[in-house]
């Protein structure tokens, strides 16, 4: 017990230096953070210093790591899932919908492409072509929307067409994202499962039908019923056990919990006082407690000094430039079809370009399920990164400025 609290303490410590120098530098805190778990990993610390990192880290400690970041991303999921907005996608369904589906499908077709090189290289034996394959393509066209989601709030244009374009798409993207994962995950087989691929697409199907036709109904029958905005704490209890059982469910199909979480979170009533109790009460606890193990985890298991050679660093520059390529081609040119100027789809091509924490989330999912190598694991988080910290300079240079820059630019005598 004594050595999991000392590796909490320095965790902790670690990500929220390494959080608020990013912020200082105008990057996000998530790129911080995650730059807080390579250095706690075997890339940096594990280099430096390999007696410490065993001592602090042995490999038999990470159970209880691994289990706790399990927990935050549950929740985590199920915060974004609250998030949704139905409303504002509707009113922007036309730019959305396509620069949703392109941003999407042009990666994702690219990622095919390169699946077959990628997996003769770098998968682990035995992988089949075409879970490798629909891994591959999530982890190249998906969208972080939380990242993507603070990075317009810090700049306050959250509510501009740009940003509430690029929120629907990112959450669309999310969406399409986690059932394509859904959908792979059931193509691996599980150890200690006897239900087979056939049954496990089937049991998705009736638990996605079960949850949007019976339980998102009963839920808003449930909030109506209450006639009370105040979420009370024995709701809140119900609405956490809920959660966990959905996590639950898609776990004992043989997909991953975290989809289960994600759909719960879509079913919660829109009730924008409960929205922002429940984000209240969870989002500190989950940011500041829980995903620092998810990040320090993360680190652990990224293995830069693998990454040498002009072979290997060849293949993570093609796989950067399919990311970059396929993902804001696709949403530029959505939004040049839809009839936005060249500065907003390129700033939208730049925002959805991010990818942050959920990439990592697909990542980790996929190692774990033995899909990628601690190799090709370690090339998509350097991706992740890059792709992530573009985003600010990006905007930066297309003139999209911060709230505080265009007041100051509105006071300025002309």
């Amino acid at each position: 017990m004594t050595l999991l609290l000392v590796q909490m303490t320095v965790v902790l410590l670690i990500t929220l230096a390494c959080g608020s120098i990013a912020r200082r530098l105008g990057q996000s805190r998530v790129i911080g953070e995650i730059l807080g778990g390579i250095l706690l990993g075997p890339s940096v610390f594990g280099r430096l210093a390999p007696q410490a990192s065993a001592n602090l880290f042995p490999p038999g400690s990470l159970g209880p790591f691994d289990v706790l970041s399990t927990v935050g991303l549950i929740l985590f999921l199920f915060l974004i899932g609250t998030e949704l907005d139905y409303v504002s996608l509707r009113k922007h369904k036309a730019t959305a919908t396509l620069s949703s589906a392109l941003s999407i499908l042009l990666p994702f077709g690219m990622a095919i492409i390169l699946a077959p090189s990628l997996r003769a290289g770098f998968a682990p034996s035995g992988v089949g072509a075409l879970p490798f394959a629909l891994f591959l393509g999530v982890s190249l066209s998906i969208t972080a929307f939380p990242v993507l989601a603070r990075i317009l709030e810090e700049r306050g244009i959250q509510s501009t067409p740009l940003g509430t374009t690029a929120l629907m798409c990112a959450a669309v993207d999310d969406v399409c994202a986690w059932t394509l994962l859904a959908v792979a995950l059931t193509l691996i087989p599980h150890a200690g499962s006897s239900i087979g691929i056939g049954w496990r697409l089937l049991w998705l199907v009736v638990y996605i039908a079960v949850m949007v036709a019976v339980v998102r109904p009963l839920a808003n029958w449930f909030a109506r019923r209450e006639r009370s905005t105040a979420l009370t704490y024995p709701v809140m209890g119900i609405i956490l056990a809920l959660v966990l059982a959905s996590a639950a469910a898609t776990d004992a199909i043989g997909v991953h919990p975290l989809f289960g979480a994600f759909l719960a979170g879509a079913c919660f009533p829109r009730i924008p006082q409960w929205q922002r109790a429940v984000r209240t009460r969870l989002d500190l606890v989950v940011s500041v407690l829980l995903l620092p193990f998810f990040f320090a985890l993360t680190g652990m298991r990224t293995h830069l000094n693998l990454l040498t050679g002009r072979h290997i660093w060849l293949w993570t520059l093609v796989v950067l430039a399919v990311a970059i390529a396929g993902k804001m081609g696709g949403a530029v040119i959505a939004a040049r079809w839809t009839g936005e100027s060249w500065p907003n789809a390129l700033a939208l091509g730049a925002l959805l370009n991010t990818r942050g924490l959920v990439e990592l989330i697909v990542l980790n999912v996929a190692f774990n399920a033995g899909i990628f190598t601690p190799q090709l694991f370690s090339m998509l988080v350097v991706m992740a990164l890059v792709t992530t910290m573009m985003t600010v300079p990006l905007l930066n240079l297309l003139g999209i400025r911060t709230q505080a820059e265009r007041e100051t630019q509105l006071q300025s005598p002309v």
